[in-house]
């Protein structure tokens, strides 16, 4: 680059003077500043007449358990997938309260993950370790996400327990130093497994035993840190009326089909993507995204906005919770449980407007879905929804009781994905469930995991 051309391109004192002019010669911005400087953006930008608003009161409401609470770890999306299962052992049981165990498919789903880790290392081993696929697989193995597919592979495989069960250790609850050693752990079985490659010392067949060595020191490394899973419990319970029940020797998997009895393959997950490379209508899957090796992969169906909403309301009307996902950090107020589009009036008080559509947020990195929770409830007037309740799993303190409140428009903008029983789609979105699906690349923003 020439001379010339580079202080073309700097910030030339002419330029920065053009910048200082600009704030000298606005006072309220000047007041804006002063006011964000003591108290933040957030309390400034705050649109309190949206806030009264927000009513966390609704038409239709979809009983459910107490909230649950992930804690310092990532399983939103397991959480969300056991809040909508206990619904119906609730019902099936007569009980008030109850909760399934999420430190039981947490142990599961880390196993899963790095034998779906390893044997993508053993898939890849020709291709360049400096490439972007493989740099992709060692950058996150064994995060604590998921999406709702990975949810069923777990249930459908290892069933479902309730909560007494299997409960919480600390590492369950605080994942991230668990997380980093067994990370640090399948980085190095990675290393080795290339290294043999490289070195020909190995077959194929070598290799994969040598993966399932890995996988025996992997299995002890869980149990110490989550405790081990039961092979089978009594179930014991006293329904609403007092009365008394026991069912023994019952294996998880047992359990899911007596208590809960969901065919979870009628469900399926409907996105809202319009990007130019997703066309409507259409099914996509994500290479190398999963947990389970011989479970069902990760499938979309994209649709518009609008068929994602009547979907979601009428699986609620029908009085069934809906799981989804979400980007929850944007235009959100976790202490008042709120979510809305115009909840923060950012542009006015900092002094420069941010307008990019829903498909330019995902295609230029601006958004993308973050966390999972469950539909319990939606206000319908004439017709239409205006507001959503929300089951989240932060515990009790945000929100109402830990009860969010979304509303419509929030819904357009930052809702990316609802799970919802196939009927509920038109005949023609069902036919096009049967599609081979359009494969996306793992970076893709509907390759991200809710935690």
């Amino acid at each position: 680059m020439s001379v010339e051309l580079d202080q073309r391109a700097a910030i030339t004192p002419a330029v920065l003077a053009n910048c200082q002019e600009r704030f000298a010669h606005s006072p309220l911005q000047r007041t804006l500043a002063n006011a964000v400087r003591k108290n933040g953006i957030a309390a400034v930008a705050l649109n309190q007449d949206r806030v009264r608003e927000m009513q966390h009161t609704f038409s239709h409401v979809v009983k459910g358990g107490p909230i649950t609470n992930q804690r310092q770890s990532g399983r939103c999306w397991m959480f969300a997938g056991l809040n909508t299962l206990r619904i119906p052992v609730m019902k099936h049981c007569g009980l008030e309260e109850f909760e399934l165990s999420q430190a039981y498919h947490m142990f599961w789903d880390k196993l899963e993950k790095a034998n779906y880790f390893l044997e993508s290392i053993l898939d890849t081993l020709d291709e360049p370790l400096e490439g972007r696929l493989v740099a992709w697989l060692l950058e996150g193995p064994l995060n604590d996400g998921g999406q709702w597919d990975m949810f069923v592979n777990l249930v459908e495989k290892y069933g479902v327990v309730p909560k007494w069960v299997m409960p919480e250790s600390f590492h369950s609850s605080q994942s991230r130093a668990m997380n980093a050693l067994l990370t640090a752990k399948l980085r190095q079985d990675a290393a080795h497994l290339r290294g043999l490659h490289v070195g020909g010392e190995r077959s194929a067949s070598a290799l994969r035993q040598e993966k399932e060595r890995m996988l025996g020191e992997f299995y002890v490394a869980l149990v110490t840190f989550l405790g081990e899973p039961p092979q089978s419990f009594d179930f014991e319970y006293r329904d609403k009326d007092e009365q008394f029940h026991r069912d023994e020797a019952l294996t998880p998997l047992e359990f899911y089909r007596r208590f809960v009895g969901m065919d979870l393959r009628e469900y399926v997950s409907v996105i809202n993507a319009p990007t130019a490379d997703k066309p409507y209508g259409r099914t996509f899957t994500v290479k190398f995204l999963g947990n389970v090796k011989g479970g069902r992969d990760v499938l979309y169906l994209n649709v518009e906005a609008e068929q994602l909403r009547k979907a979601a309301m009428a699986q609620l009307l029908d009085g069934e919770a809906v799981w989804f996902g979400c980007d929850v950090g944007k235009m959100g107020d976790r202490d008042g449980g709120i979510l809305a589009a115009d909840l923060y009036d950012y542009a006015s008080v900092v002094g420069m407007p941010i307008d990019m559509s829903k498909a330019e947020r995902l295609d230029y990195g601006e958004s993308l879905m973050t966390h999972a929770m469950v539909f319990t409830g939606v206000n319908v007037v004439d017709g239409r929804p205006n507001r959503w309740r929300v089951e989240n799993s932060w515990g009790t303190e945000p929100g109402n009781k830990g009860f969010f409140v979304m509303d419509d428009a929030w819904f357009d903008a930052y809702m990316y994905q609802v799970v919802v029983h196939r009927k509920y789609l038109p005949t023609e979105l069902q036919a096009a469930l049967g599609q081979a699906p359009i494969e996306l690349q793992p970076w893709d923003p509907m390759g991200y995991l809710a935690d």
